[in-house]
């Protein structure tokens, strides 16, 4: 599977053979059907499943290590352009490869790829509604910011440049930014009080 992943992020799931991932892995042929029958769309749909519990727990261990909302999310586009140059613009997002190229016509892997985004999104929008935004408003900010994360490895491995995930860090962060004073704004409007303790 950590084989099959880092074919998906230099070569794409169509471009990545089943002879390739047992040859790279020095592992027998009839050993990959023997653990994934359903061939080959059963595997990237797990290596998917796999890839995306690894991400989301990066993003969990620099969001609990970031001061606050705003530097965790500068953080994780800071370190995946690091990601990017130190791996010569290859090591980008192999769900998002997937995606790409095969959701129109892989339910299987469409599916796969989709419960991994709403998982990402699910714990950035839990983030930002524990630092006091509220949870329509959190979902809007998470979304926002993954597209920019998604869309920044597009143009940065065309690129050959990080310029795009240090746009989209600056821009993804003040979409945060604006989303907690506004969440503020409106407590102080209504008459609640000061606002609940942002979490780390």
């Amino acid at each position: 599977m950590d084989v099959t992943a880092e074919l998906f992020r230099r070569h794409g799931y169509t471009g990545t053979g089943m002879k390739q991932v047992v040859t790279d892995a020095a592992a027998p042929f009839g050993s990959l059907y023997h653990h994934f029958p359903g061939g080959k769309e059963q595997l990237g749909s797990e290596v998917v499943e796999r890839a995306g519990r690894m991400y989301l727990e990066l993003f969990e261990a620099i969001m609990d290590a970031a001061p606050d909302v705003i530097t965790g999310v500068e953080w994780f586009f800071t370190g995946a352009a690091e990601t990017l140059r130190q791996t010569d613009y290859v090591d980008a997002c192999p769900i998002e490869t997937v995606a790409l190229e095969v959701s129109s016509t892989s339910e299987v892997l469409r599916r796969a790829c989709h419960e991994v985004f709403e998982s990402w999104i699910a714990a950035a929008t839990a983030r930002f509604t524990d630092a006091g935004i509220d949870a329509e408003t959190a979902r809007g900010a998470a979304i926002a910011a993954l597209s920019l994360l998604e869309g920044a490895f597009v143009f940065d491995r065309a690129g050959r440049c990080t310029e795009a995930l240090e746009v989209g860090g600056r821009t993804a962060a003040e979409v945060v930014r604006q989303a907690l004073i506004n969440g503020d704004r409106q407590r102080t409007t209504s008459g609640r009080g000061r606002a609940r303790p942002r979490r780390r």
